[in-house]
């Protein structure tokens, strides 16, 4: 994880909105975006729903488009800092 330095000297994580956003789009039924953002657990779920019954690809769809709608900071808040696993 890179952190990069504000201009007021402190220390913030790197936004992973954009790369988690299409991750989940193109390959959401493996739940890559999962793993990129740190959620094992929901990464093993959502790749076991892709590959049994498909289901993985919607979710992923859908948290893709949600991902990429939310502010960059939102995003940050919710999904990096906060951990929120789902939707």
């Amino acid at each position: 994880m890179e952190n990069t330095q504000s201009e007021f000297g402190v220390i913030k994580q790197e936004n992973k909105k954009v790369v988690s956003g299409i991750f989940a789009i193109l390959l959401g039924v493996l739940g890559i975006h999962k793993f990129y953002l740190g959620y094992t657990k929901e990464g093993v779920i959502q790749l076991l729903l892709g590959l049994l019954c498909g289901i993985g690809g919607l979710i992923g769809l859908i948290e893709g488009i949600i991902y990429l709608t939310k502010t960059d900071e939102d995003f940050y808040q919710t999904y990096q800092v906060g951990k929120k696993g789902w939707f």
